[in-house]
């Protein structure tokens, strides 16, 4: 009972804090640590501390898995380098550079325990970077940031068990390296199968709610034989949550996908503020523990501090030759990009005479220059594989990674509950472990609170916002590519139903109506001022909220079929959610 009443407390905590975070501004999880904090010191709560297998394994599983899901695997492709880079080579050197650190400050810690310490600091939090997905910052920066923090956990935790077991034997950089790609090779290998077979699975069950259902065991399903085999189980999480992002619009139907999206996003909101909320509660237990063994709360809090500051500035000094280079990089890309439009312009126009004589062979420019035959759809592959390049060239220029953005990078890289739980997982005979796990506690709940408290005054003072122009641009171009598409399939002179007999002439018509007054209303949003589509969607909200009404006082008299009535009032929700969906870009700007 008393179980079911702290569980019942966290959750309206959670949502009270959510909600008063969206009317102050201020972000979430910043605002739950605080309270987390200033309960821990209430005389009548007493000191919290949690196993860190429950975070490790119970709460970051699907925390990771929902975040991979929503990243978009196509910028996370491309800015692959970058990422990598950020989640294995900076890891490892903030742990040596801190190990340095730790081990000159903390007596009787020694190098290897200094360098464990590094490696539980090191990793930025996915959880903590929504802190500024949220702010609207630049796409390409989070896509940086939330790729770092998927993948950092697996380099800082197989770091951290190195260290700690090279604090009573001797352990070669080789079976460190070894350790580092087994961890990360089958953990994608053990996250790739879960995730194909979990849309396998989700498409043949049917219906919304057991596919939704299905999709909660996914994370755990890859987790846990990753960890058996003593792999990185986050990294099989994300990797299962990268191939269903990129696989559900094929394999799940819309409702599935909505379905999965809602309570996802409930699971989300009571999950990451239940971790923060936590993470404050710990407080008192640490300090408390700290005294216990004789050492300063104070000294874990200065140390904490530095180590802060220190991890800020190694940060600093990796980005700025990276963002060089990646500069370095878009300016040679862009001296490629007329060749490259060139070669896809041509094949595609060989392609095409082909098609049109019915040959099966395509003549196409090869490596050595001169031209060769291939067959039609080699080609065409070749086609695709040259537009992707110029698509990722006009990326690259497009959103470029400037000082603005480096400098937001540096600071945005907050550290979280993982921290925290790391540190929390050394063993008992580790030196000064109540002391070490207070500094850890320092750094993250220091970063949040810091950081993520003046990422909103960083980003206005940056002037970092992505244009409307090109998001308008962008959409312009999706729907064309839809429209083509539609008209494409509906002028097919071969069009016919699954049983091989043509469509009834009305019904094309029906549909071709259909599709062009669909397009005059998205036209007709594209012209619109952002006054006048508030106003519309104020408007129309109204309206469906009148009708809403209208069918529930018509359901109170009893004189209509109740599960008729259902439907008409469902349809009425899939009109409500098409409106606020059309309209939600000017919604989020009130």
């Amino acid at each position: 009972m008393e179980l079911l009443i702290i569980a019942v407390a966290a959750v309206v905590a959670v949502v009270v804090v959510n909600a008063l975070a969206r009317r102050t501004g201020v972000a979430a999880p910043l605002l739950l640590v605080a309270v987390g904090v200033a309960v821990s010191f209430l005389p009548f709560v007493p000191a919290v501390e949690v196993e860190p297998e429950v975070i490790l394994a119970g709460v970051l599983p699907p925390l990771l898995y929902s975040a991979a899901v929503s990243l978009p695997a196509m910028d996370f492709r491309r800015d692959f380098t970058a990422i990598s880079g950020l989640s294995v080579v900076l890891v490892v050197i903030t742990s040596l550079l801190l190990g340095l650190l730790f081990a000159a400050l903390v007596p009787g810690l020694g190098f290897a325990g200094g360098v464990a310490v590094g490696a539980i600091v090191s990793p930025t939090d996915a959880v903590a970077t929504a802190i500024a997905k949220r702010l609207g910052a630049p796409p390409r920066v989070i896509t940086v940031l939330e790729g770092e923090g998927l993948l950092n956990d697996a380099s800082a935790l197989v770091l951290l068990r190195s260290a700690v077991a090279a604090t009573a034997a001797v352990v070669s950089v080789g079976s460190v390296i070894g350790d580092f790609l087994w961890a990360v090779t089958a953990a994608v290998v053990c996250g790739a199968v879960v995730g194909w077979l979990g849309l396998k699975a989700r498409r043949r069950v049917g219906g919304a709610t057991l596919s939704t259902a299905l999709s909660f065991v996914v994370p755990f399903t890859a987790y846990l034989p990753a960890e058996h085999l003593h792999a990185s189980g986050l990294v099989a999480v994300v990797t299962a949550g990268l191939v269903t992002g990129v696989g559900s619009a094929r394999y799940l139907s819309p409702q599935d996908r909505l379905s999965e999206r809602s309570n996802w996003h409930t699971v989300e909101v009571l999950l990451e503020g239940g971790v923060f909320l936590l993470m404050g509660l710990e407080l008192f237990g640490l300090v408390e523990n700290v005294q216990a063994e004789g050492d300063s709360a104070l000294t874990a809090a200065g140390l904490g501090a530095l180590a802060a500051a220190a991890v800020l500035a190694v940060r600093a000094a990796y980005l700025a030759p990276l963002l060089w280079s990646l500069a370095r990089r878009a300016r040679r890309a862009v001296g490629q990009r007329e060749a490259a439009q060139v070669y896809y312009d041509a094949v595609g126009r060989h392609v095409a005479l082909a098609q049109a004589d019915g040959d099966d062979t395509v003549m196409i420019e090869g490596r050595s220059g001169g031209p060769r035959a291939v067959p039609a759809a080699r080609a065409e592959r070749i086609g695709h594989a040259v537009m992707r390049r110029i698509a990722d060239i006009d990326y690259l220029t497009s959103r470029p990674l400037r000082q603005q953005e480096g400098i937001l990078l540096v600071w945005a890289g907050m550290r979280g509950v993982v921290t925290l739980a790391a540190a929390q997982s050394l063993p008992v005979d580790f030196p000064h472990r109540s002391f070490v796990v207070l500094v850890a506690f320092t750094v993250a709940a220091g970063t949040l609170l810091v950081q993520g408290g003046t990422l909103p005054w960083l980003v206005r003072r940056l002037g970092l916002s992505e244009a409307p122009s090109a998001v308008a641009e962008d959409v312009a171009a999706l729907r064309r590519t839809g429209q083509d598409a539609a008209r494409e399939l509906l002028d097919d002179a071969g069009l016919a139903q699954p049983d091989g007999s043509g469509y009834d002439p009305q019904v094309l018509a029906r549909v071709r109506t259909d599709m062009v007054r669909d397009d005059a209303v998205q036209d007709l949003d594209e012209l619109e001022t952002a006054r006048r589509i508030r106003q519309y969607r104020e408007l129309r909200l109204r309206v469906i909220d009148r009708q809403r009404s209208a069918l529930l006082a018509a359901r109170a008299t009893g004189r209509h079929d109740s599960r008729e009535l259902e439907k008409v009032l469902d349809i009425l929700d899939a009109e409500q959610i098409m409106v606020e969906m059309r309209t939600a870009s000017v919604a989020e700007d009130r």
